[in-house]
């Protein structure tokens, strides 16, 4: 489930393609940005779903995901009161790794004790006071962070430069023989600015075409 960002990706587009001939070609490649907001009802819920994601198919994490949800909803809603009160047991029945069964109990209590906020609480954090707050979570590191940000709250401004596909587009964009590192990404990144996360879609897509 999507719905509209709080920013026009075609502004956006249109920016960035004054200011980066590089980004412009990949741009036209590409065609019309079709980035979009996911509509999780909670923090808790969002970075749930990231937890079950990490480091398996899509595929697979898709029917985890259900079988967790199944476990631990009540009506569909998904929240951390319902997840701090069922078995570990439940949730490892469900296809979680023991890690993972760790890291959605971490993520429970943490968002009960106010360290994750809602998604209403967000927007008096910067980027960075959410990447190093929610980053305490065992299992969630800065990546994960930056998709919520990027796909859940809807923040313009987010480039993920220690992402392997990132990085990728980033050499086919730009035509790099070899690839780059994070710094090299986020120092040519400035000229991406305030649209980074619009740039980091069309690198994720790059490798697509």
């Amino acid at each position: 489930m999507s719905s509209r960002l709080p920013y026009s990706t075609r502004k956006a587009t249109a920016e960035l393609v004054e200011a980066c001939p590089d980004l412009a070609r990949t741009i036209a490649l590409v065609g019309p940005c079709k980035l979009s907001l996911r509509t999780e009802s909670s923090t808790f819920e969002s970075l749930m779903r990231a937890i079950v994601f990490q480091s398996v198919s899509t595929a697979v994490a898709t029917q985890v995901h259900e079988r967790v949800v199944r476990a631990i909803s009540r009506k569909g809603q998904v929240d951390w009161e319902r997840t701090l009160r069922t078995p570990d047991t439940r949730l490892r029945n469900a296809g979680l790794s023991w890690a993972k069964v760790a890291a959605i109990k971490d993520l429970a209590r943490k968002t009960k004790e106010g360290i994750v906020p809602a998604i209403s609480e967000c927007a008096a954090f910067t980027d960075q006071e959410l990447i190093e707050r929610i980053s305490s979570v065992r299992g969630i590191g800065k990546w994960t962070v930056e998709m919520l940000l990027i796909f859940r709250l809807g923040r313009p401004d987010v480039l993920p430069s220690d992402d392997l596909a990132i990085r990728k587009g980033f050499m086919l964009t730009t035509d790099l023989d070899r690839m780059p590192s994070p710094r090299e990404v986020d120092a040519f990144g400035e000229r991406w600015r305030p649209y980074r996360s619009v740039a980091s879609w069309y690198l994720w897509r790059r490798l697509d075409v």
